[in-house]
């Protein structure tokens, strides 16, 4: 018995030690990855560019939101915004409102029946005429420049897809923690090759990228993240470049499902993303992400449930340890990552929550950011 208890043991330790140190080991290659240049970028023209925002009741944010892509300093003239909208509380009337006090060129899509957000995106993209598509969401806010610094990078042909680095504008210190972490991953991955993983605050692609791919994927979450992965795939960069930032509003309510849903949107991205085949510059990217996201959280789980299962004094001792540790910030911030990700990918088994209720967030910024 104990050494049935003390094989266990060295199982659960070899576990945990294998947990830390793969996501250890990546960040530390992600570290070296921030030190390599960009691609260049040439001085050349913007793009036309077609923004689609598909919307469910954001009455109370459409107008600051549509103030803030007009405040870019982007030309007018080369922008144009299309409103997919499935809401019953004058969403469309008010942006069509700030609009025209804007100069903004508004394209207004009234949907009959909401069908989630890539079926709205696709609808969009029907009407979309510019060189360049971003995708926005209602809730969030660009940071000043992010449109016109986003396209400029469309000046290099080798870019395909453009996204932001994002910062939530409100959130506790371990939202915040994990913030800091998983920009520095996407900004490291983005200068080796490209990133898996877009937001669809501002999430920006080739318009005949988009169509040769057939649009959006509607049968996962992940719109933003697995087009900019295909497009990967096809072996263009996919890139999130600190010079292109936005805020995102963070739920007061709901938090954790939220965060919850995020989370499956990402796992269903990898796995339908895993079969494809890349360039060998993005390979140790896309299998890390994967492993990361889809695997890693399990082998977490095997070990604390091996260490319950071992009634001995160092197994207790290591659990304790492990509850103490939580004091730390960057740990905590882990921890609770892990933990949304192994709800994610059970609520996955059961829904693909392509479709959710709309969730209470703070009020939308006085002023642009």
């Amino acid at each position: 018995m104990v050494n049935g208890e003390s094989m266990i043991l060295e199982v659960a330790i070899a576990l945990i030690t294998l947990h830390f140190a793969v996501p250890i080991a990546y960040y530390a290659t992600v570290i070296k990855w921030m030190k390599r240049p960009w691609p260049d970028v040439a001085n050349a023209d913007l793009p036309s560019v077609s923004i689609i925002i598909p919307t469910f009741n954001e009455a109370d944010v459409i107008g600051k939101r549509i103030i803030n892509i007009a405040g870019q300093g982007y030309p007018l003239d080369k922008m144009n915004v299309i409103l997919v909208d499935s809401s019953s509380d004058g969403t469309a009337d008010e942006a069509e409102r700030q609009a025209r006090a804007s100069g903004l060129r508004l394209s207004i899509l009234r949907e009959e029946e909401r069908r989630g957000k890539a079926e709205a995106l696709n609808a969009g993209l029907k009407l979309a005429t510019g060189d360049v598509v971003v995708i926005a969401d209602a809730d969030a806010f660009w940071g000043a420049n992010a449109l016109p610094n986003a396209m400029s990078w469309f000046s290099n042909p080798k870019i395909g897809a453009v996204s932001c680095v994002k910062t939530p504008l409100s959130g506790n210190s371990t939202e915040l923690s994990y913030r800091n972490l998983y920009n520095v991953l996407r900004v490291g991955e983005s200068k080796k090759f490209a990133t898996p993983i877009f937001h669809g605050e501002l999430a920006a692609f080739r318009r005949d990228l988009l169509m040769k791919l057939g649009g959006f994927p509607t049968d996962i979450g992940a719109d933003d993240s697995h087009t900019a992965t295909r497009i990967a795939a096809m072996g263009f960069r996919s890139i999130i470049p600190e010079n292109v930032t936005c805020a995102e509003l963070v739920p007061t309510a709901g938090f954790s499902k939220w965060k919850v849903r995020r989370a499956q949107h990402l796992i269903q991205n990898f796995i339908k993303a895993i079969r494809l085949e890349y360039p060998s510059d993005f390979k140790p990217i896309i299998y890390t992400e994967f492993y990361l996201h889809v695997i890693n959280p399990w082998i977490l789980a095997a070990a604390v449930v091996l260490l319950l299962m071992n009634h001995g004094v160092q197994a207790m001792a290591l659990l304790a340890a492990g509850l103490a540790a939580a004091a730390w910030g960057p740990y905590r911030s882990w921890m609770v990552q892990q933990l949304y990700l192994l709800v994610a990918s059970v609520r996955n088994l059961r829904s693909k929550e392509l479709m959710w209720d709309k969730q209470k967030k703070p009020a939308a910024p006085k002023s642009d950011l």
